[in-house]
């Protein structure tokens, strides 16, 4: 059985690499303009009739990875401008990453062939703001609010009026690097240079991507 489950895999990642992979700086690119036309409201709502669905019942081809906060208010297709089986999503509250999402990303990336990862934060985070502001939270919520403290004790030693939008920044910033560092597979591609994992912040008023230079 054991045999049977690896040959299948192997298949698989074979039908990915026959296809012609989208390169980082393409995938980077379409994400780039698709955001545009969002903000500009121009948004063409690519691949997503009929025969796009049926196109991607029989197999999906991602050009790339984002790994963002659940929050209602960035819905990643919409706001990119791409359609169906275009984006491999992975979301949580603050976008903060555990074993079950690193296998996800890894996934979409060996398997699937997917060479962009982003890090999505947005602006007016709640979970973030939680981990500046609140000392105590109930339930399974502390998860997420431990994971992110980091970016918010960072954000508080720097000082100035804007703690929780700087600490949303270093929040990304830090997810980033442990993507960047996360082996075995992900940091390996890093090295070769196969794969790109950037980062930027969703802004809820004017729907614009603003992506960290630094993470570039």
């Amino acid at each position: 059985m054991k045999k049977i489950i690896i040959s299948q895999l192997v298949l698989v990642m074979l039908a990915a690499t026959a296809v012609a992979q989208v390169t980082p700086a393409d995938a980077f690119k379409r994400l780039e303009e698709g955001n545009q036309r969002f903000v500009q409201g121009k948004s063409i709502r690519p691949r997503q009739d009929i025969n796009r669905i049926k196109e991607v019942a029989e197999g999906q081809k991602p050009f790339a990875i984002i790994v963002g906060c659940s929050d209602s208010r960035v819905p990643n297709e919409i706001i990119f401008d791409q359609g169906l089986g275009d984006l491999f999503i992975v979301r949580t509250a603050g976008q903060v990453s555990a074993a079950a999402s690193y296998g996800s990303i890894e996934f979409a990336e060996e398997v699937l062939g997917a060479k962009l990862i982003v890090v999505l934060g947005h602006t007016k985070c709640g979970a973030v703001a939680a981990a500046v502001n609140v000392p105590e939270v109930p339930g399974h919520i502390v998860t997420l609010i431990n994971a992110i403290k980091p970016a918010a004790a960072k954000a508080k030693a720097m000082g100035g009026a804007n703690i929780v939008e700087n600490a949303i920044k270093e929040n990304v910033r830090m997810q980033v690097q442990q993507l960047r560092d996360l082996e075995p597979v992900l940091a390996k591609r890093v090295r070769e240079g196969s794969i790109k994992i950037v980062g930027g912040v969703y802004n809820l008023e004017t729907g614009t991507v603003e992506w960290l230079k630094d993470t570039l």
